[in-house]
Parts: C-alpha cells; sequence; structure tokens
C-alpha cells in the first residue's frame, strides 16, 4: 500500500459558488452558517489526478472462474475485480449500475476528507445532532440526542458511518457538505464519474418503501409501522423503481476504479488517504462477507451495504473493498447482489468464493 503515500501535483479546483448552489440545492436541510463556511474556504484547493492507464488484459483464468461462480449463484450478481498496480479489470455485469445501499457512506467520507484536504471543513469541528437529524434503522448516535442534541467531531462521525455504518452519522456528514447534491459537486471535482450516492439515507429507504420521509419516523419503529401500512401494489411499485433505476446506483466496475485509484493516492492527501483507508480496515460490519475467506496473511478494507427485505427477497446485498496480499499486492473487488432470494449462508458462501478465486489469482501470480 505504498500507494498512499504518492503526492501528485495539486491544480485549481471547485471555485466557491458551486458549493453555495449545492447547499441551495440541498432544500435548506444544510445550516446556512455551514454553507457561509464551505463558500469562504480557499478558491485554490489540493487535488489529484486520477492517473490514465494502459491496462493489460484481465486474467483469463480470473475471468473464467468468475463466469464459472456468478453462474452457478442463478441470480443477477455484479462482481468487479480491479488489480490496483496493472489496472486490469475482471468482471460480469461489471458495468451496469447496482443499488449500492450503505456502500454509498464510502462516497460521502471521500467527499468530506476532499474538503478537509481544501481547508473548507475542519475535521475536529463541533456539530451539534437534534431531533432533525434522527435518520432510519441502524443509527446509533441517535440515541445520544438529548433535549438540547448531541456534540460530536466530524470526526467522530466519519468513524461511525465507515466503521459501524450509522445511518444517521452519515446523513449529518452529507448535510455538513451541502446535501445529495454538495457530495455529487464534490465527487465530480474529483473527476469521480463511476459512483454515486443519489440521497439522504433516510430519503432513499424511504422512497424505496414507497413512502415520503417524515420527522416522526425517526424514533422507534415509527418508519417499520407506517411501511407495514402501505398496500402491496404501492410497495411493489416503489420497489419495482427503485431496482429499474436506484438512486445509489453505481457500477461494479466503477466502484473497483475508485477504490484503486484511492489506494493509489490519487483521490486525497496522503493523511486523509490513510484516514480512510484505516477506517475501512476497521470496518465491523459484514465479517463473514469478503472477510471471511480471507486468507492468513491477507488484509482486507471494506465497506458493506444491506437494503430491505420484501416478499422474500432481500435488495442491494453488496461488500466492497480492498484485499491485500503478503506482499502487498491490492486488488479492489466488488460483489453486489441486485435482487436476491437466496439463503444468507449461500450469499455469504458466494462472496466468500469470490475472494478465493482473487486469492488465487494472486498466488498463481506470484508463481508465475
Amino acid at each position: 500500500m505504498a500507494g498512499w503515500l504518492r503526492h501528485l501535483r495539486g491544480r485549481r479546483g471547485l471555485a466557491a459558488g458551486a458549493l453555495v448552489a449545492a447547499a441551495a440545492l440541498a432544500g435548506g436541510l444544510v445550516s446556512a452558517d455551514r454553507a457561509v463556511k464551505l463558500a469562504s474556504g480557499p478558491l485554490t484547493e489540493t487535488r489529484f489526478h486520477i492517473q490514465a492507464r494502459k491496462a493489460p488484459p484481465a486474467p483469463a483464468a480470473l475471468q473464467a472462474r468468475l463466469d464459472e461462480l456468478t453462474g452457478a449463484y442463478g441470480e443477477p450478481v455484479g462482481v468487479a475485480v480491479t488489480d490496483v498496480a496493472q489496472g486490469w479489470t475482471a468482471g460480469v455485469d461489471k458495468d451496469r449500475p447496482y443499488p449500492q445501499q450503505s456502500v454509498s457512506k464510502l462516497w460521502v467520507a471521500i467527499s468530506v476528507l476532499h474538503a478537509v484536504d481544501a481547508g473548507r471543513i475542519d475535521p475536529t469541528a463541533t456539530v451539534t445532532l437534534t431531533d432533525a437529524d434522527r435518520s432510519v434503522f441502524f443509527q446509533p448516535v441517535a440515541y445520544n440526542i438529548g433535549k438540547d442534541g448531541y456534540a460530536t467531531q466530524i470526526s467522530a462521525l466519519l468513524r461511525r458511518a465507515l466503521v459501524e455504518s450509522d445511518n444517521a452519522a452519515n446523513d449529518k456528514l452529507m448535510r455538513e457538505m451541502g446535501g445529495p447534491d454538495g457530495v455529487a459537486a464534490a465527487l465530480a471535482d474529483m473527476g469521480l464519474t463511476g459512483v454515486k450516492v443519489g440521497a439522504y439515507e433516510r430519503d432513499l429507504q424511504a422512497r424505496t418503501a414507497g413512502l415520503v420521509w417524515q420527522a416522526d419516523y425517526g424514533v422507534g419503529w415509527n418508519f417499520q409501522a407506517a411501511r407495514e401500512r402501505l398496500s402491496r401494489p404501492d410497495r411493489e411499485a416503489a420497489m419495482a423503481a427503485y431496482l429499474a433505476e436506484p438512486l445509489d446506483g453505481s457500477s461494479p466496475a466503477g466502484i473497483t476504479t475508485t477504490l484503486a485509484a484511492l489506494s493509489r493516492g490519487e483521490l486525497l492527501t496522503p493523511q486523509s488517504t490513510a484516514q480512510v483507508l484505516d477506517l475501512m480496515h476497521a470496518c465491523r460490519t459484514g465479517p463473514h462477507r469478503l472477510k471471511g475467506a480471507l486468507p492468513a496473511g491477507w488484509s482486507i478494507g471494506h465497506k458493506t451495504g444491506t437494503g430491505q427485505d420484501f416478499e422474500g427477497y432481500a435488495v442491494g446485498i453488496n461488500d466492497v473493498g480492498l484485499l491485500t496480499a503478503p506482499d502487498g499486492h491490492t486488488y479492489a473487488v466488488a460483489v453486489m447482489l441486485r435482487q436476491t432470494r437466496k439463503s444468507v449462508p449461500d450469499r455469504l458462501a458466494f462472496m466468500q468464493s469470490i475472494t478465493r478465486a482473487v486469492a488465487d489469482q494472486w498466488a498463481q501470480h506470484t508463481v508465475d
């Protein structure tokens, strides 16, 4: 992972006016103080160059193995494996957008650290979460919100979002960036066209279920109760619309290409690159997904995504990350299940089979 430390040339980045516009487009969810702070940042920022590279073809044996594994799984899946150093990408259905779910928290975190590198956000700054910042499903930070709110640092929210996959922490980070449009502007400024976020976590989950977010959904089981009151046709239509064109859709190859650029130090400063990679390595979710078959001597920094269950199937069951061999050779991997009726053990076994295929490719490469 020596690529983390490569310092690439800086060049003029996003003008302050674009961030003001992004804050305005966020529907008023970003505070006026925060929007002004973003806009008053320096006009010249450190921006890294995603290197164009002529990659060799993907190894035929690995491609054949991925074809075999995905065919045997028997459901729509997207898989991509990118060699970080050589640049080739093998995969199956690797260029079609898949629902990311919480995988998109990675791009929120990278956009925040991009703003940190530019001097627009102070990671030690304290922000206050209030009842208006409650989200949906897993959001342990929200348990700390009292009558005076809950004060915490930006850096702590980053850890909660990537390590624990806390939805309220992630949504608050997005507000600090000016909402989904502010995050999109930052990603575009970095040249990251292969990944997107699309919506606050709570809005994404509400729309997927057929609801429009209301503040009281963030308390207790109110969201689940409101979802249960919807008619089956309404829920089916909402889910079908999400699967047809997911707000958070990104392709497996778009994700692995971005992760490879991150690993090579082409997106952020060395300090911020190390920070996000450290948080990915500390990830607590999905210990039996890609990580479950990690051979001895290997390491993984990853981020999972898990969508809603409906009518006997689950959507957006994912794991993406950087798998590093004992000699330091690193592969970016994305395994994405669009809509699966398989049992949890079967899903895990499939993801683990991809890890084994990558490890086998490395072992063959070292022999060659």
